[in-house]
């Protein structure tokens, strides 16, 4: 059977077409705009808040996957055995003020925790406060209790908690770095002690800064996660030479 010819003008349009169309109804509001020149991002409006979209969907050494806080373009993860590597794609505003937005790769555990990895950013155009994080949360809203530490596209790591449920996150070590320091992360739960773990173009891993305290219930959601923190944008972190044990003094 002969297929009727297509016009140029009807193809282009079928090409378009679904591109226009996300571009339409993808409307970032202005508070979640990434900061620049002409813009400073501020927290979302009180009261906001989006669900979490969760998949039972097994990664790994993962049981389950999140977009946290219901990002306007869903993330994506996928984990090369043989790299043993674990690659993120989100699109997502922010992980501070009172809510979060990120790809997550989560297990449910209790006790102490030891998590590291070593962070890469593949797209080295990507937005300078993008975050690759290790995070320990109470729940899987957006604006859970939680302790993490991230490093940012243009190299500052930090630890951070939020304290309570909808309570802004609190900064507690920052450490300023270069956009082309290559980073290994680790993050240790000891009772209700959180201490961040570096190490930077290959020195030991070593504890940096004051440790964090915060109180989580058992069970809780142990994991890694990133934050491309433009909202209709995606990016990507590979974290690899995974580190995941369910005590503590294992980071390495």
């Amino acid at each position: 059977m002969k297929l009727p010819r297509l016009s140029p003008m009807l193809v282009l349009i079928l090409c378009v077409a679904p591109q226009l169309l996300q571009a339409q109804t993808i409307q970032v509001p202005d508070w979640a705009l990434p900061g620049s020149k002409t813009h400073h991002q501020v927290p979302p409006p009180a009261g906001f808040h989006r669900p979490s979209v969760v998949f039972a969907a097994p990664l790994g050494v993962f049981e389950g996957q999140a977009d946290v806080g219901g990002p306007l373009l869903p993330g994506s993860a996928s984990y090369d055995a043989g790299t043993r590597s674990y690659t993120l794609n989100s699109a997502s505003y922010n992980v501070w003020y009172n809510r979060d937005e990120i790809r997550y790769l989560w297990k449910k555990m209790s006790g102490d925790v030891s998590l590291a990895v070593d962070v890469a950013f593949p797209n080295a155009e990507g937005y300078d406060d993008r975050k690759a994080l290790l995070m320990i949360r109470q729940d899987l809203d957006d604006d859970a209790k939680e302790a993490m530490t991230a490093l940012h596209g243009a190299g500052l790591v930090h630890l951070a908690v939020r304290p309570e449920k909808n309570a802004d996150i609190k900064a507690i070590t920052n450490l300023k770095g270069k956009r082309t320091d290559k980073v290994r992360l680790g993050l240790e739960k000891h009772g209700d002690t959180f201490a961040l773990y570096v190490s930077v173009n290959g020195e030991p891993m070593h504890q940096v800064g004051d440790a964090a305290t915060l109180h989580l219930e058992g069970p809780f959601y142990v994991g890694v996660a990133f934050c491309s923190h433009v909202p209709d944008k995606s990016d990507t972190t590979v974290l690899s030479n995974l580190v995941f044990e369910n005590s503590s003094g294992k980071v390495r």
